[in-house]
C-alpha cells in the first residue's frame, strides 16, 4: 500500500513527461494539463491503496484513457457546436517547447554556439512536427517505448493490446519518422 509521501513523490516524478506525453496528444498546453490532473486525481482517488510498484502502470493508463475521453468530448462538442465556430479565432497559443528539457554535458545551453542552439532548435522542432503527425496509436506507443521508456509488456498493459501490436506501432512510427527527417535532410 502506497503511504502519501510516495504517492506524492510518484506524481511529482511523472507530471513533466506526462504533461509533454499529453500535450503531443492533444496539442494544446491548457488540455493537456487538464488531462494530467484529471489523471493524477483519478490515480489518488481510485488507485492510492495500491502498492506503489504498480502506480506507473496504473497511471499510464489512466493517462490515456483520459487523452481518449478528451477526444471523445472535442468531436461530439464539434458535432453538437459546429455552427459556432465560424465565431472562434482559430488560433492556439502552442507555447510548447522540447528546448525547455534540453540540458548538455557542458552544463547547459550557454556553453553552445549560437549556431548549434539554432541547429537543435530546429532538428529538435521538425522532430516534434512529425511526431505529431504520426497516427494517434503509433504517437502513443512510440512515446511510451522511447519517451517514458516502458518495455513492451508496460507498454501493452497501458495501451490495452497485445505486445505484438505494441512492436508493430512502435515499427512503423520509427520507420516514418525516419523516412520523414530523412526527407528533411536531418540524420540523428
Amino acid at each position: 500500500m502506497a503511504t502519501e509521501k510516495e504517492l506524492s513523490d510518484f506524481l511529482k516524478s511523472v507530471e513533466r513527461r506526462a504533461f509533454k506525453r499529453a500535450a503531443y496528444h492533444v496539442r494544446n498546453d491548457e488540455s493537456a494539463l487538464d488531462i494530467v490532473q484529471d489523471s493524477m486525481m483519478k490515480l489518488a482517488e481510485h488507485y492510492g491503496h495500491k502498492p506503489v510498484e504498480e502506480l506507473p502502470m496504473l497511471f499510464q493508463r489512466i493517462l490515456s484513457n483520459s487523452t481518449l475521453d478528451w477526444f471523445r468530448r472535442q468531436k461530439t462538442y464539434s458535432a453538437l457546436f459546429s455552427t459556432l465556430s465560424d465565431f472562434e479565432s482559430g488560433t492556439e497559443d502552442d507555447d510548447f517547447n522540447l528546448l525547455e528539457s534540453l540540458v548538455t554535458d557542458q552544463g547547459g545551453e550557454q556553453s553552445e554556439s549560437a549556431e548549434t542552439q539554432t541547429e537543435r532548435a530546429q532538428t529538435l522542432l521538425s522532430i516534434e512536427e512529425e511526431i505529431l503527425r504520426l497516427p494517434p496509436r503509433q504517437r502513443e506507443a512510440f512515446l511510451m517505448r522511447y519517451w517514458e521508456d516502458m518495455d513492451v509488456a508496460e507498454t501493452a498493459a497501458a495501451m490495452g493490446c497485445s505486445q505484438g501490436s505494441v512492436k508493430t506501432h512502435c515499427s512503423r512510427a520509427v520507420q516514418a519518422l525516419g523516412n520523414a527527417l530523412k526527407g528533411k535532410g536531418i540524420r540523428l
